[in-house]
């Protein structure tokens, strides 16, 4: 255990001392005007770096690498979790990390870890914050963590003593885990007082990873704005003037499936310190939105706002809401610009449907509370950029970007609230006195519209309307349901180790799978590729989440072999597909259902044919159609990136890959979609590499020499030391001295990967959309696909030109128009849901959309047409009659419906109902009833006469339709006219 430098100084609270190591220290009657953000921050790195010998590692984004049971990374542990799961790749940097500093960009809104809803509200929620942590994975334990964040806090930040307490975990008797004395003791020798040390129980002192997972007991240290006082009473007691600001968590145990807890073979510190909170502490402010962080961009609000400037006020004391609006668009606009400028968009799933909400909460309050024009969010920005730029260069680079995306959404969410104004008021107008708003229309504006809930609730409130909260409740509870039984199908896996069995295995001497090879294969002269034999042992088997000596017939187990040429999940490519023989017995085969490495392990997933013991040798056999299939395409995908560079520019970034053996899929930033000029030079350049065959290299070199390479593309993962790199055209090692960066495609990949570019054969992007405003994604097939699909393409092209030469000519009847039209619309499917060149979809579909309209408009001036000669007959056989009901010949019921309006155009004042009755027996009804009729609808008139022959109708007061039944059409008008007699004052 390493000891702890002190510092020399003292503790006494004087205006100003300077430290050995150049710290300045403040009293609390000076912080406010001394210490900023970007002080505190940077102290804080520097004091365990210098003096304590901590590793500075950057902030992760905040989309977690790798990590689906996140939405966003939420604590800044979350980039170690591989080091205390146990399953960090051994060759990566990250696997030799002992002591490490950061400060994390983190957002907690959505899942487990959701402050959103209580933003605002109070003055220390926050939708994303910085958080300020300190690691030790197996190097220092409680000892030295405890009087570090003793030292820092009350040496360097000079932070009173007497203003802090600690808590420590107080042991849980169910459980059979006894109190954390150990740290009890340190916290007593240090000088705390005992009064001032408070044990509680698993809630507030005992920190998990998650249901399973290494977890332990937590230390906290707690901050009294008031002082002067035994404050004990309120430390975890959910007070505003006792606040938490430090967690320093040990990690000592392991939490199994069964709930039981088994003592982890490393001990790790994992800490966590809010820096918006430690702020309000070193400024003396009871408010995080009181600090440097907040003040510029509350200043800012105010300045495109119509209400006062910011108070304060929460709770009843804030009657209007206007602070709490200041405090969510403060800290909205922070979360918005830096989720965005790490990549993640506003969109309709996941993190990014979180990301939407933030953003239509943010505008909302923005334009409806504070009173702000469209447009004012977007223009906070750069006020963000000027706090946090420093220290997240990202943010800065970016802001033109987020403020585009910004503009964009809340354009579109105020078209949206539009529109749900309308569903709702047309809603509210149907219900027709009932009481209770359909949760079902509620939940429909939210997952669809991005309508708020909370909005519609007041809305239909306002209107003395209640929410049905049962059913909008069993709705959100089905989603989420839906949710985790889809990401629990995505993780499930009996070959997902834990870190006991890690340990377990290295304990054991099992060494890391050799899978070089996986890159054994060669290209012969005949064109064709042959992969190599590989024979193996079974070094280890995993089966009931435990290692065992050997399985059974019917058992599903993971197989840890000493080396293999299956290749794992990794660099979005699809693992392997194949089979093991043993070599006792041949002839039964034994289907690899999936392969992953975890720490250092590749793990075979198996359903045993027949018993394997550990030691058993195996022939194995990967598919090797499938594994070409893959290389082809991720070939493609590196050639598409450098495409794509190439004829957009440097600023395109890669956002993620897929590759199965069907077709690659590819998501990168891009201002606006491709073009059809765009997407057709894509192609073009593609099948130029395709065509000249180029080799394709991959070589190891060392992480620092290959980040040095001249137009490199990386992508945020951590990548294990030697690196490969895989090259078009040129090896990596000759780009070392390129002085041009942009010649060939080159980038760090552990895929596998075609030897020549020429087997891709052909290229089709068969669809390019954006996901979210800025990222674009494209789908693309090689091959015999992408020549299928050109021939899909050519053979809809030849349809479409054939349509094309009959839409002109006239049709000489109704009948014809209405062909021609449904024509065009079913090859507006067939052309959408046939896989072709994506620029020839285009294409086709505004010649289709087009020939539609014209289509469409023979149709119309044919059915006016008709119309007029049905109605000019009416008019003379019903001449002054004010109440018109009657029959005329036509399937059609727009051409019912222009008879109905024509009629009224021409007789003013008179009610008409028509009836179109078919051979079938169906019936088409249409009416209009003017203004000024009393009681009589033509919604409830037609409705009236429609249920009478068993169909249905709607409308408007004044227009209406439907279908019904009849066999007798004379006593349907006979009705007809007696319901509008009876309820018509004329």
């Amino acid at each position: 255990m390493a000891a702890v430098v002190p510092l020399r100084i003292s503790r006494k609270c004087i205006s100003t001392i300077t430290c050995t190591n150049g710290y300045r220290l403040f009293s609390t009657t000076q912080k406010n005007s001394v210490l900023t953000s970007k002080d505190v921050r940077r102290m804080f790195i520097d004091f365990f770096k210098d003096r304590h010998q901590h590793r500075v590692v950057s902030s992760s984004p905040v989309r977690p690498r790798g990590d689906p049971s996140l939405l966003f990374v939420n604590a800044g542990m979350n980039q170690f979790k591989p080091i205390f799961l146990g399953s960090v790749d051994p060759h990566t940097e990250m696997a030799r990390y002992r002591r490490v500093v950061n400060s994390q960009k983190c957002v907690r809104a959505g899942g487990k870890h959701n402050d959103l809803d209580d933003v605002g509200r109070d003055v220390y929620h926050h939708t994303f914050f910085e958080m300020l942590g300190n690691w030790s994975f197996g190097d220092y334990f409680k000892e030295d963590s405890c009087a570090m964040a003793w030292q820092l806090l009350t040496e360097v930040y000079g932070i009173p003593p007497d203003r802090l307490y600690v808590s420590y975990f107080g042991g849980d008797e169910r459980l059979c885990l006894k109190p954390d004395r150990d740290t009890r003791e340190i916290w007593l020798s240090m000088g705390v007082h005992s009064n001032r040390i408070l044990p509680f129980g698993m809630k507030d002192n005992f920190w998990e990873m998650g249901e399973t997972g290494p977890c332990g007991p937590c230390t906290e240290i707690h901050y009294d704005h008031v002082g002067g006082r035994d404050a004990a009473c309120l430390v975890n007691g959910d007070s505003a003037d006792v606040v938490e600001i430090w967690n320093l968590v040990f990690m000592q145990y392991n939490r199994e499936a069964d709930g039981s807890l088994c003592a982890l073979p490393q001990l790790s510190v994992d800490t966590g310190m809010g820096l918006e909170r430690l702020l309000a502490v070193l400024q003396d402010h009871r408010s995080n939105y009181d600090t440097d962080l907040f003040t510029p961009l509350l200043a800012s609000i105010h300045q495109c706002s119509k209400c006062p400037e910011y108070r304060g006020q929460t709770g009843e004391s804030d009657v209007s809401g206007v602070d709490m609006a200041y405090r969510v668009i403060a800290d909205h606009i922070r979360a918005l610009t830096v989720c965005i400028a790490d990549g993640v968009y506003p969109g309709m799933s996941g993190a990014e449907l979180v990301l939407r909400r933030i953003l239509r909460r943010a505008v909302r309050f923005s334009i409806e509370v504070l009173q702000s024009p469209p447009g004012s969010l977007a223009r906070l920005v750069p006020t963000v950029a000027h706090i946090l730029g420093d220290a997240y260069p990202e943010v800065a680079k970016e802001t033109e970007t987020i403020m585009d995306v910004i503009n964009e959404n809340e354009a579109q969410f105020l078209s949206s609230l539009s529109q749900g104004r309308r569903v709702i008021d047309r809603t509210l107008w149907r219900m027709d006195g009932a009481r209770l708003f359909p949760g079902s229309i509620a939940w429909s504006l939210h997952r669809n519209l991005g309508f708020p809930l909370d909005l519609i609730s007041l809305m239909v409130e306002e209107k003395g309307v209640a929410m049905d909260t049962e059913t909008l409740h069993r709705l959100a509870m089905e989603e989420e349901k839906l949710k985790t039984e889809a990401q629990a199908s995505d993780m499930q896996s009996c070959a997902e180790l834990d870190v006991l069995t890690l340990t377990e295995l290295q304990n054991k001497g099992v060494p890391f799978t050799e899978d070089s090879p996986k890159y054994h294969y060669s290209l012969g002269q005949d064109g064709k590729y042959a992969f190599l034999p590989c024979q193996a042992t079974i070094q280890a088997l995993y089966c009931g989440q435990a290692l065992v000596q050997e399985v059974h017939e019917g058992q599903r187990c993971g197989i840890i072999l000493d080396q293999t040429c299956f290749y794992a999940v990794q660099g979005g490519q699809s693992h392997d597909q194949g089979y093991f023989t043993q070599d006792s017995q041949p002839d039964v085969l034994f289907p690899v259902e999936k392969v992953q490495l975890v720490g250092g392990y590749v793990i075979h997933q198996v359903t045993a044919a027949e018993t394997l013991r550990k030691g058993d040798q195996l022939q194995l056999f990967v598919d090797e159609a499938q594994r070409l299939a893959c290389m082809v395409k991720h070939t493609a995908t590196h050639i598409l990136n450098f495409t794509l560079r190439q004829l957009l520019g440097e600023e395109v970034e890669q956002r993620g890959s897929h590759i199965t053996t069907e077709r690659l899929r590819f998501d990168f930033s891009i201002k606006k979609p491709l073009s059809t000029h765009q997407l057709q030079d894509v192609e073009k350049m593609m099948q130029d590499i395709i065509r000249r065959d180029e080799p394709v290299y991959a070589e190891e070199l060392p992480l620092l020499v290959a980040r040095a390479i001249p137009g490199l593309r990386t992508v945020d993962e951590v990548y294990p030391d030697p690196v490969r790199v895989v090259s078009v055209g040129v090896p990596a090692s000759d780009l070392l001295y390129s002085s041009n960066p942009s010649t060939t495609s080159v980038e760090l990949c552990c895929g596998t990967h075609l030897l020549r570019t020429g087997y891709i054969r052909d290229f089709v992007i068969v669809s390019e959309r954006q996901m979210v405003k800025g990222i674009s994604r494209v789908v693309a097939v090689t091959g015999e696909e992408a020549n299928q699909a050109r021939e899909a393409g050519h053979a809809l092209a030849q349809v479409v030109e054939s349509l094309s030469a009959r839409v002109p000519a006239a049709p000489p009847c109704l009948s014809s128009a209405h062909g021609l039209s449904k024509e065009a619309g079913l090859l507006i499917d067939a052309v959408e849901n046939t896989a072709i060149p994506q620029w020839q979809r285009r294409e086709l579909q505004s010649q289709l959309r087009a020939l539609q309209r014209v289509a469409n408009t023979m149709v119309r001036k044919l059915e006016i047409a008709e119309a007029a000669s049905k109605v000019q007959a009416l008019l003379m056989k019903h001449r002054e009659e004010k109440l018109v009901v009657d029959t005329v010949d036509t399937d059609s019921i727009s051409v019912l419906m222009k008879a109905v309006n024509q009629y009224s155009n021409q007789a003013p004042g008179t009610l008409v109902m028509l009836l179109s009755h078919q051979q079938s027996g169906k019936v088409l009804c249409a009416c209009q009833v003017p203004k000024g009729c009393g009681p009589l609808s033509a919604s409830d008139w037609a409705l009236a006469v429609c249920t009478s022959v068993g169909g249905n109708a709607g409308g408007s007061t004044t227009v209406a339709k439907g279908t019904g039944y009849t066999t007798n059409i004379t006593e349907a008008v006979h009705w007809a006219k007696e319901f509008a007699k009876g309820n018509w004052r004329s």
